[in-house]
């Protein structure tokens, strides 16, 4: 099942070669199978031309397939479409620690430019136990390095203060998911929150201004997000990439977020069109090498 894309409304203008960072692809699924995520799991394929459907009729001109963690550690469906499209993918993979090196030159070759660690708990319990772990990622650090690669931590804003010790140990810049997955009741201001903040002026870490909808404690149009991102973008705008997180896999069709109102948060958030601009445009083309 496909839905039309929508476009955008009026006065929502993207500028000319906007990213979008964070989206995941489902499929065919007769060529690319699709493991159980949970609540993650998607309802229907999503494919590579579904994706750009839905960027034209928005405005977006290339973007960052996450690797879904429910395909594992074989990254062919992302893989496929980056040989497809080399000028507008990049992409997060999902690896194993002792992936070979031909794998992961080849996975370079095609423009991954990442691995996604899965460090997320919420009220202490893990949310997910697929993906690329911490464990992995310390035997992978000096490998993907050396590939010029960083990793993408799917973490919230308190654990990642407690373990950035760490991780700061090791040879890898940090993009940190959804605006650290800190959800919207937890003030600004809280320490964890102010920590994750303070990572972002360091210069070694980034994060995507995304997860609005999963973040938010009250729904549409995420109002209650807003003093996040505020304080994100005041933090470091050069430091800051943005993502729809498409096709928002775990939502009813009651609460799939509509693309009006995550970028009209960025747009309100962000009021500066110089920094959307770097924020859209410069940065991820920093980060992603487009």
């Amino acid at each position: 099942m496909t839905t039309a894309p929508h476009p955008l409304s009026e006065g929502l203008r993207l500028p000319e070669g906007s990213a979008d960072c964070h989206v995941h692809l489902y499929g065919p699924y007769d060529r690319f199978p699709h493991g159980d995520e949970g609540r993650f799991t998607p309802r229907f394929p999503r494919t590579v031309e579904d994706l750009f459907a839905h960027w034209d009729a928005i405005g977006v001109s290339r973007g960052v397939i996450v690797h879904a963690v429910g395909s594992g550690a074989d990254n062919a469906v992302t893989l496929d479409a980056l040989r497809r499209y080399p000028d507008r993918l990049r992409a997060t993979a999902i690896l194993k620690g002792d992936v070979s090196d031909r794998v992961l030159d080849e996975l370079t070759d095609a423009g991954f430019k990442a691995v996604r660690i899965t460090m997320l708990r919420q009220d202490g319990k893990p949310v997910s136990t697929l993906g690329t772990s911490y464990d992995e990622l310390v035997a992978l650090a000096p490998r993907i390095a050396e590939r010029g690669w960083h990793a993408q931590l799917w973490i919230n804003s308190s654990d990642l203060m407690e373990a950035a010790p760490d991780l700061e140990k090791l040879p890898l810049d940090y993009v940190i998911d959804h605006m650290s997955r800190t959800m919207a009741d937890i003030p600004p201001d809280s320490p964890g929150f102010r920590g994750f903040c303070d990572k972002l002026k360091t210069g070694r870490y980034w994060t995507k201004l995304s997860g609005a909808d999963r973040n938010t404690r009250v729904g549409a149009p995420y109002a209650d997000t807003a003093g996040h991102m505020r304080a994100i973008i005041a933090a470091n705008p050069d430091r800051l990439v943005w993502g729809s997180d498409w096709p928002h896999v775990g939502h009813s069709d009651e609460t799939t977020p509509r693309m009006d109102d995550l970028i009209r948060l960025l747009f309100e958030c962000a009021p500066d069109e110089t920094v959307r601009r770097r924020i859209l445009v410069d940065n991820p083309a920093v980060l992603y090498g487009f």
